[in-house]
This record gives structure tokens, sequence and C-alpha cells, in this order.
């Protein structure tokens, strides 16, 4: 077992390594210049986030003051979430990256493998223009010294003055070199001045950063081509990073909205017609802690009574923390109004947290623990069972206890945290599970890591005989952030058949 942990947490420590690693690469080397200020922000931020993130994850359990909590849970996270929609924004824009960069290779008329080009032409593929030559005439001799004079000029100038054969033959050989060298070279004409200030205004155009970028790594690709790769770096990164924040901002504006209301028709075979249309709020997952406090409960009983239920179920996780710190953030859940009163059994989290601390403190606020028991209400059984993390410490769920002896007859409806226990409930004969633990996957694509881990991860559905029904729950875990599984709280109204 301990080396199954260990295993889990090397491949989780060498992920959120290597997700780091990836964006800094994307987000920061790619889009700044090698020592420039703005590298140097997103290197250091890059190390410091991280940080955050572990405080918030382990501040609580450590021992940590309150407000220590409070300090490194909203930037450390918001982060996770941050970090989360980047990686995934990023490699969808590797695809757009690769594409643009070899339609802009296509539209300068060179292929991957080509070396870099400038924007001025090889100087072996310039027009020959012919040049006026000039000529020195000395004595009877016309000796031609332009660049275009050729070894038949010299030659036949050098037969008319017998006495100079010899010289001018040799300067002719001199002057044909000089030509053959000059067309080898560059057979343009002189640049003229004007030539020469554009040449030089189109080098100073180029991207000052790429220019830099150059020189900080000898016998990297021409400027051009560094430059047309900042600007896609630039562009890509910049859209990865808005979609990422734009997500996240917008996820946690859903959580700190608060929940909507959900409602379900559940038909049930042995309901009697007398309570058909019973209505059940059922809320889970509130996760009252350093980031989510009394406000976040206000506006969940708020929009509880709006309902106006017959009986309120909440079914666990309702806190991460101590009586001690979360204590004043509970105490508007006093002012849940259902006639047949509010029901609370435990979470995982509870357990985290000193589960029979709050289960002693949710009886002073009003509300009725079911620790393994049931009780009537009008026309069905209502019963409870505790999380299974209870088991650590001698609890866990005990569902004989609950509802070994009850009259089978009779229609039951259970309270469970999590969904996986649905088993043990179709086994006792249980009409509706009503439970919570999944959050719906909270940020996508969550979802898909939950369904292996839950039979269920939000909704109604059928096991047997049994009904299970998950709400999404009306916090959030870790980040307060909700992508594509919004928080609700569901009404879960009772149907008769004989009605």
């Amino acid at each position: 077992m301990i080396v199954v942990v260990v295993l889990v947490f090397v491949a989780v420590l060498a992920l959120l390594v290597g997700a780091h690693w990836y964006v800094w690469r994307r987000l920061v080397r790619d889009t700044t210049q090698a020592r420039g200020a703005a590298r140097g922000v997103g290197t250091v931020l890059i190390w410091v986030l991280p940080l955050f993130s572990f405080g918030a994850l382990t501040a609580g359990r450590a021992g940590a003051p309150f407000w220590l909590e409070r300090v490194v849970a909203w930037p450390g996270y918001l982060w996770l979430a941050v970090l989360l929609y980047l990686v995934l924004a990023l490699l969808v824009g590797e695809g757009v990256r690769a594409v643009w960069l070899r339609r802009s290779r296509v539209s300068d008329g060179s292929r991957p493998s080509d070396p870099p080009h400038s924007s001025e032409p090889a100087a072996s593929s310039r027009p020959v223009e012919p040049t006026p030559a000039k000529s020195t005439v000395r004595g009877a001799v016309t000796v031609p010294s332009g660049p275009t004079a050729t070894a038949a000029e010299a030659t036949t100038g050098a037969s008319a003055n017998t006495g100079t054969t010899t010289t001018a033959a040799v300067g002719a050989s001199h002057q044909q070199d000089n030509a053959e060298t000059a067309t080898s070279t560059d057979s343009a004409p002189l640049e003229s001045p004007s030539s020469i200030r554009a040449t030089a205004d189109r080098e100073s155009s180029l991207d000052q950063s790429a220019v830099q970028e150059v020189k900080a790594h000898p016998g990297a690709e021409h400027p051009q081509t560094v430059s047309r790769r900042l600007f896609v770096s630039r562009v890509v990164g910049g859209g990865a990073a808005a979609a990422a924040l734009g997500t996240v901002g917008y996820g946690t504006y859903g959580v700190l909205r608060g929940p909507k209301i959900k409602r379900v028709t559940v038909p049930l075979a042995k309901l009697p017609r007398a309570a058909h249309g019973f209505r059940i709020a059922v809320v889970s997952d509130i996760h009252l802690g350093p980031i989510l406090g009394r406000g976040h409960t206000q506006r969940i009983v708020d929009t509880i009574n709006t309902a106006q239920p017959d009986l309120i179920a909440i079914v666990g996780d309702m806190v991460d923390g101590s009586v001690a710190d979360l204590g004043p953030a509970a105490e508007p859940l006093t002012q849940l109004k259902a006639r047949h009163g509010t029901f609370f059994v435990t979470g995982n989290h509870e357990y985290f947290s000193g589960a029979e601390e709050w289960v002693d403190h949710v009886r002073e606020l009003g509300l009725r623990p079911l620790e393994n028991e049931r009780v009537e209400i009008d026309g069905f059984d209502l019963a409870g069972v505790d999380d299974i993390e209870g088991e650590k410490v001698g609890k866990g769920p005990d569902f004989r206890k609950a509802l070994g002896d009850r009259d089978s007859s009779r229609a039951s409806v259970l309270l469970a945290h999590q969904p996986v226990v649905i088993h043990d409930a179709v086994e006792h004969g249980v009409d509706l599970q009503l439970s919570g633990h999944t959050h719906g996957g909270q940020l996508w694509p969550g979802s898909y890591l939950a369904e292996l881990a839950n039979p269920t991860v939000a909704g109604l559905e059928r096991y047997g005989d049994t009904q299970l029904y998950v709400t999404r729950g009306a916090g959030a875990w870790g980040p307060p952030v909700r992508v594509g599984a919004s928080s609700d709280i569901t009404v879960v109204q009772l149907a008769s058949r004989q009605a």
C-alpha cells in the first residue's frame, strides 16, 4: 500500500512539474527576450505560484492558523484551475502554431527544409545591366578601362601599337580577370544612396527582441524567421492565456453567485397517495472553508427557503475545517425552514475536520444528524448512514442498523454521501438513495475521471429496484471554480404511482 501511495505521489509530482515547465516554455520563454524583465517576472511566477498551491493544499491539515489558510487559498487554488486550462489551451494552440508557421513558409516560397532567407534577392539572381565603358587614350592607342571591357578589345588596341604590345596584353589580361571576378560576385550596378537607405530601413524594422534573441544564440535562424516565430508564439500564448483566464473567471463567478434550484420528479412504487408530491431539498458539498464562508452559507439558505420544501437533506461535505474556525460561517443554517425539518449525514470531509465535533454542532444549529439510523416520515422511511471515510476511525456506514428491522412494505429514502454505496442500498431494499460527493466533475474534463470512481456522476439512474440521484453540490472543493458542472440544490419531488 505504501509503495502504491509513493508511486502515485511521484506520478502526480512529475505531472505538475512537466505542466509548469511546458507553460513556462510556451508562455514565457517563447514570447519574451532572452534577458528581459518580462522573462524574469514570468519565471519567478512559475516558481512562486506552485508554492501557494502547495500551501493551500496542506495548510489546513498541517494545523496552520486559519488566517494563513485564507492567505494562501485564493492564489493557490485559483492557480491550479488556471494551470489546467492553460495547458489545455496551449495544447490546442500547438496545432494552430504549426499550421500558421507552415503557411508562412509556403507564402515566402520556401519549404521547412530551406535555409532562412532575407527580403533581399540573392546576388546571383540580379539581372546584369550594361555599364558604359570608360577609355583612356595613350598616344594613338585607346584602352578600354570599364568593367565591361573584353579581352578582344584590349588585344585589338595593342596590335595597333607594336611598341606597347606586351604591356597592353598584360593590362588586358588583368582587366579580364577583374571583370570576371566582379561578374561572379555581384554583377548588379552600384546601389544608389536611396537604395541603401531603403535597405537600412527594412533591416531596422525587424523586431528588436528577435534580433537580440539571435545575438544571444549564435548560429540561430535569420532575424526575420525568429521574428515570425516570436509573433506567432505571442499570439497563440496570448490567446491561450485569455481563454484560460476567461474560463476560470466565469467558473468562479458561477460558484460565488451561489447554486440554482434544480427540480426532479422521482416515482416510487411503494409511496402512498397521501405522500404524492412530497418535496425534499437535497444539498451537498457546501464546503465551507478558507474561501467559501458565511456569505456562501446565507445564499444557500435563502435559495432553499425560497423553494419551500417539505424536508431538507444535507448529504455531507458541509465543511473543510474545525468548528472553531468555521462555526460562525455555518450559523445561517439555523434559518433553514421545512415542515419536517433538516437532516444531516457526514461526508468524507467531515472526518478530515473533526466529525464528532461537527455532529454535535449541527444539533446546536437545529439540524438532526442521522448516524446509521432512520426516522418515519409521512408515507416513507428516511434513513441515513455515516460516510465510508469513517471506517478509519471506527465509524462508517451500518446498513443493518439503519435499515435492518424496518417494514419493507413502506417506501424508503436513504441519505448517503458517496454514490458507491448504492450496491449496499440495493441489497437492503432501498427505493431511493440521495447522494453527492462527485461535484459532477466540477472542472471539465474532470467528469471523465469522476466516472471512473463513481457509478453515477450526476443525475438520476436506476440500479435494479433502487433509484440513485446524485446532486452536483452547492459549493466547490479546492479551486472555487466550476466548469461544465454548475452547482445546484435539487428539489426531489416524490411521486406515487397509486396517484
